[in-house]
């Protein structure tokens, strides 16, 4: 699996913890978009789409399932990010 495409929107607003929104391509065939950058504690971390369950508690669409493949979308995004206007 290789990202081939990353796009970011930053989003400005005094005191907001997110600082955008990504969306991400997997081998020009798999687009995952809504991967929200937060930031917390003067740290940058992701948030993968997510919607409410039946519990009325957030729920993953779409993540990672191991530390590599993470590390390959943290990497691929805040790239991305820092490059953006």
């Amino acid at each position: 699996m290789k990202i081939t495409s990353v796009s970011v929107h930053k989003v400005t607003g005094e005191n907001s913890r997110m600082k955008g929104i990504a969306t991400v391509v997997l081998d020009d065939c798999f687009k995952i978009k809504g991967i929200r950058i937060i930031e917390k504690d003067d740290k940058m971390m992701l948030a993968m789409p997510s919607r409410k369950n039946r519990n009325n508690e957030n729920e993953d669409v779409a993540h990672p399932l191991n530390a590599e493949t993470r590390q390959m979308f943290e990497d691929a995004v805040f790239a991305e990010y820092n490059k953006a206007e």
